[in-house]
């Protein structure tokens, strides 16, 4: 699959999300609701993925959560085969456990790029106890492969890395 216009269009979400992050980790605000800081300053509200988050999240726990839901992004997008639940379950799990209308806003948004983002994922309970930030870190099904004998698609595929980004030989 040619998927190398959905991977631009997740790096790009990356980009927005460590912008919005670092944007947010500015000043003394670090215990005030994302939502009240986004309706006091006007340059937050280009991330339209920051109203969607539940009201009572603060900056700290925006920007651990973030941290944690997308540290392993760069990794993941640079693999053969794209892991695509864990790309989106860990945003799912650090920043809107407990959260379904912004979870289903959130998704809706991705998807306008990218179509497959978060589709066959367990709906969100509305009202359960969001989960630690860090919980998708240490959650065993992870990014990599346990046996380094295995190919990274999981499939007996060749690993060597072909089209963008990697260059054509020759």
């Amino acid at each position: 699959m040619d998927d190398r216009f959905h991977r631009r269009e997740l790096l790009l979400h990356l980009g927005d999300m460590l912008e919005a992050s670092s944007r947010l980790a500015r000043g003394d605000a670090r215990d005030t609701p994302v939502v009240r800081r986004v309706r006091e300053d006007v340059s937050l509200r280009k991330f339209s993925f920051l109203p969607m988050l539940a009201a009572t999240m603060t900056v700290s726990e925006f920007c651990a959560g973030a941290v944690s839901a997308f540290s392993r992004w760069p990794a993941e997008l640079l693999e053969v085969e794209l892991n695509r639940d864990a790309l989106a379950s860990s945003v799912q799990l650090n920043l809107f456990g407990g959260n379904r209308d912004g979870w289903n806003a959130y998704i809706a948004g991705v998807q306008k790029k990218v179509p497959w983002f978060g589709v066959g994922l367990p709906e969100v309970t509305a009202n359960a106890p969001a989960e630690p930030a860090g919980s998708a870190v240490d959650n065993p099904t992870s990014f990599e492969s346990t046996d380094k004998g295995v190919s990274p698609t999981g499939h007996g595929l060749s690993s060597e890395k072909k089209g963008w980004p990697w260059p054509e030989a020759g």
